[in-house]
């Protein structure tokens, strides 16, 4: 497996702001993506080693960690695409809204539902718009690894684990949530359609 690495952001730390800090932004991407960034190519590795016969590992533990950090770093590249700078105003375009209206019955719908799985994701995860064979539908993500929907390809997600929003909203997440709206980059998840 190639190695990951850290991508930059697509803007500023302070492009978010007032939603997101650039405080947050810059510990957020610079110490938590880089961590499962870092613990990804660590298991990697020791998975290399072990198919090679050069390591004998708890395989079962390092697929594990593999999955948690590769995974982590995957969903936060996603997350800093679905974001750009503050709109007052932030709206999809009429096309992205009428394929959610297919599946929701109407946008404001769809906002409420990712929204309430935000707010309702237990202890930390995220909240998940994906696109399947069926149409599309909203799920939440324990951690970075459970509750996925196989076959499934995710095209917006929030980041609701507490280092995405404490320094801002203490332990707010649902003021978090509803100011998230704000920096949507509805062009990015149209494009994932």
């Amino acid at each position: 497996m190639n190695k990951l690495v850290l991508p930059e952001l697509p803007y500023g730390y302070n492009a978010l702001e007032p939603v997101i800090s650039s405080k947050i932004m810059e510990l957020h991407h610079d110490k938590h993506h880089l961590a499962y960034v870092n613990g990804a190519n660590a298991a990697a590795e020791k998975l290399e080693k072990y198919r090679n016969g050069e390591l004998e590992i708890d395989v079962k533990g390092v697929m594990r960690d593999f999955s948690f950090n590769y995974n982590g770093a995957k969903l936060h590249e996603l997350f800093w695409q679905n974001m750009r700078p503050y709109s007052e105003n932030n709206m999809p375009s009429s096309g992205l809204v009428e394929k959610l209206k297919m599946s929701f019955g109407s946008f404001e719908a769809f906002k409420k539902e990712f929204s309430d799985a935000a707010k309702q994701v237990e202890g930390s995860g995220w909240a998940v718009l994906w696109k399947t064979e069926e149409g599309l539908e909203v799920g939440q993500l324990e951690k970075h690894n459970l509750l996925g929907i196989n076959g499934a390809t995710p095209l917006l997600v929030l980041d609701v684990w507490e280092h995405a929003y404490y320094l801002d909203y203490m332990n707010d997440r649902g003021k978090y949530v509803e100011s998230w709206w704000k920096v949507v980059n509805w062009e990015d998840v149209e494009s994932r359609l």
